[in-house]
């Protein structure tokens, strides 16, 4: 009879160990990312010498307009980088990247095909060079 019911007190002791062990195990620790973004979907992009002005659809349905300089895409890890997507469903789209509250970087994910109707060209007899000097970050409307 003794072993009987020490054969129970070990048995109920293993199985009352087995779930402290498993929560000990079973919640690991997520760590927040220090990086939020935003993506607006572009209406039109038009290519300038200097770099890229983006017309993109913000909040109420309005559009708003940006200006990127060429040279944060001339860098690998710059300030922005170019995804080209081919013909499907798949929109245009421009997501910016902010780390601990300030600008990081931008991705643009512009169709190859420069037939598409999302893309334009400054003529050639504008001049807006002013708009594209001293550019460290982009500048959104939301």
């Amino acid at each position: 009879m003794r072993k009987i019911a020490l054969l129970a007190v070990l048995v109920s002791l293993c199985f009352g160990a087995v779930p402290l062990f498993a929560q000990q195990q079973a919640a690991p620790k997520y760590k927040e990312s220090e990086y939020y973004y935003f993506n607006f979907p572009i209406e039109k992009i038009y290519a300038y010498r200097l770099g890229y002005i983006v017309l993109y659809r913000r909040t109420g349905n309005l559009i708003a307009r940006t200006y990127v300089p060429s040279s944060w895409f001339n860098v690998i890890g710059g300030k922005g980088e170019i995804v080209g997507i081919g013909s499907g469903k798949e929109w245009p789209s421009m997501t910016v990247y902010y780390k601990n509250g300030e600008f990081s970087h931008m991705r643009l994910r512009l169709r190859r095909d420069r037939s598409h109707e999302t893309w334009g060209v400054v003529p050639l007899n504008i001049n807006i060079d002013d708009y594209f000097k001293d550019i460290e970050e982009v500048q959104l409307e939301f």
